[in-house]
């Protein structure tokens, strides 16, 4: 997909972070824009960013809910006639280990990062394989990738994704459909403002100094992984790395896939 004027693009997470700085540059070069969030406030902050003249819809969305998606997918169809682009962004954040994370919690991360691109997935595919040319881009992570301590949620929901996403671009490889998994590294996000972050891979630490902790070694700006994404899809890219840390990280994995998991815990000592 070389142009996205005029093209509809869904965007699930657009009240912040990437899913923001993906509608602002979908918005420049001319594209519609159907956004959603669980955060209607983020919605309308987006929106007054955004400098294109394409019509621009807010719906508060909780992915995790299979049936307010559906019907968020046949009112956006039906409010633009079509859809070009779906960009399954939407995610959070919890850190713990397997022994004290509740059920609960577990459930809650799967339900969003995992069954939230399941449900988007499903919802729009039918009507993006009767397009001339459109694209699914899925979200997943670096910890989709490699594993680490207090991440088995996190890690398993995003293998989910990318494992969800790899098969599907087989299944589609015939026709007009393009599907990408996306595997940023830190980004200058919110999601571990907005996480639930019970402990940390290096010790013990208090939800602000995570937060602090995370914002040293997150290096790249929502901007710029939104058009690393955006130039992956242009590309057809099949997997889309953000970030020298997750191009390290990936290199790491692929050199060393049984000892990669001692080089990272080493570096997480230093951390401490």
């Amino acid at each position: 997909m070389k142009s996205f004027a005029h093209k509809t693009a869904v965007i699930t997470g657009a009240g912040s972070g990437i899913g923001r700085a993906l509608a602002q540059q979908l918005s420049q070069e001319g594209a519609q824009l159907a956004l959603s969030d669980i955060n209607e406030q983020g919605l309308e902050e987006t929106k007054a960013l955004l400098t294109g003249n394409g019509k621009v819809t807010l719906t508060k969305l909780d992915v995790s809910n299979r049936q307010a998606f559906e019907l968020y997918a046949k009112e956006t169809l039906s409010e633009f006639g079509q859809v070009d682009l779906l960009f399954n962004n939407a995610g959070v954040a919890l850190a713990q280990t397997v022994e004290d994370c509740s059920y609960e919690d577990f459930e809650w991360l799967m339900n969003i990062n995992f069954w939230g691109v399941i449900y988007g997935t499903k919802s729009f595919l039918p009507h993006m394989l009767t397009r001339p040319e459109a694209a699914i881009i899925n979200v997943s992570s670096i910890f989709g990738i490699i594993a680490l301590p207090t991440q088995s949620q996190y890690n398993a929901a995003k293998f989910a994704v990318r494992g969800f996403t790899e098969s599907l671009r087989q299944e589609v490889k015939n026709s007009n459909l393009k599907v990408s998994c996306v595997h940023p590294g830190g980004i200058k996000t919110n999601i571990v403002v907005n996480g639930r972050m019970h402990t940390s891979m290096v010790g013990e630490q208090t939800h602000s100094q995570q937060i602090e902790e995370f914002n040293k070694m997150a290096r790249t700006t929502p901007e710029k992984a939104a058009a690393t994404i955006l130039n992956g899809v242009r590309k057809n890219k099949r997997r889309i790395l953000i970030g020298q840390d997750a191009k390290f990280m990936d290199r790491i994995q692929r050199l060393f896939p049984e000892k990669y998991t001692d080089i990272f815990g080493a570096l997480l000592k230093l951390a401490r």
